[in-house]
């Protein structure tokens, strides 16, 4: 008799810690303070620099395929480390958010000749997590073609876009959540957040392609329209719950070079250049603080 009595103290106070917890996460005011941002706001500036990272440019002349001829391709772009102030852009410059979290963006290309001397590329970032982030859905398409070519010179064009968004534990990270000490958690992050971004943009570029031997040099304008969002999913002294949504314009340049290994096999680096400014403190006059990225591709064509 008294294991049983023990038995069921034990499952009356587990059943009663349970509807504690339950009626204490439904207590939790949940916020909703969503914003359609100014461009130069410093939440619009980070998005603006991190997906700026994922733009997939032509990395070259557009491919000479015949139709239904195919090649593969992997990129891997690097994602400059932002300083402490950079990182600063929470509630419009006051809260610091941890930015720095994978030092690389990648790619899969698939790249088919299509009949008319068009070229589609498509491409797939794989859901890897690195450091708590981690892309999800995340596939760009693009449609080329040369439009003007001779011996040593080529002219393309292409139009492309992006669809996706990445997940992490950003707006408060798993490193400082639970803690007490308001130095280490000034906002007072109980749990981890669950962010999502969205990476969704489509544009327009133009690339100038020299050829000599088995060198291939290039050089590129564009511009890209960007729908990019951050849904916030954080506990704090409230469940913020907040969007926040950055909507315009970006132009970008790049500079290349790459080398023919043989009739398959290709190897290319690229300069990826994105102009920004940014508002650090509201008042304060628009800064200088653009996206520089180095990147690589290898390319394979198949017979």
């Amino acid at each position: 008799m008294t294991q049983y009595l023990r038995i069921d103290g034990l499952l009356a106070f587990l059943l009663a810690s349970l509807l504690l917890c339950g009626s204490s996460a439904r207590a939790q005011p949940v916020v909703h303070d969503d914003e359609n941002l100014a461009p130069h706001r410093p939440e619009a500036w980070a998005m603006n620099y991190v997906a700026a990272s994922s733009l997939m440019t032509a990395f070259g002349a557009t491919p000479a395929l015949a139709a239904w001829r195919w090649g593969v391709a992997l990129d891997l772009g690097y994602i400059p480390r932002l300083s402490e102030s950079q990182q600063r852009v929470g509630f419009n410059g006051i809260k610091q958010e941890d930015l720095n979290r994978s030092p690389v963006f990648g790619r899969l290309r698939l790249i088919l000749g299509l009949p008319g001397e068009f070229v589609a590329e498509l491409g797939y970032t794989p859901p890897l997590s690195i450091d708590g982030t981690q892309p999800l859905d995340l596939v760009a398409l693009s449609i080329g073609r040369r439009l003007f070519e001779t011996d040593s010179f080529t002219l393309s064009m292409q139009v492309f876009g992006q669809h996706g968004r990445a997940q992490g534990d950003i707006t408060c990270p798993a490193r400082i959540a639970g803690i007490p000490d308001r130095d280490q958690n000034p906002f007072n992050c109980m749990a981890p957040s669950n962010d999502h971004i969205k990476l969704n943009y489509y544009g327009l570029e133009l690339t100038s392609a020299w050829t000599a031997e088995s060198w291939h040099a290039h050089a590129s304008v564009g511009v890209v329209r960007t729908e990019f969002a951050v849904q916030v999913d954080a506990f704090t002294n409230v469940h913020d719950r907040s969007l926040l949504v950055s909507r315009g314009s970006l132009p970008f340049a790049t500079v290349g070079a790459s080398k023919d290994l043989d009739a398959q096999w290709n190897v290319g680096l690229e300069v990826l250049y994105v102009p920004l400014r940014v508002q650090r403190e509201p008042g304060a006059p628009t800064q200088d603080d653009s996206l520089t990225s180095v990147r690589l591709q290898l390319l394979y064509r198949f017979d």
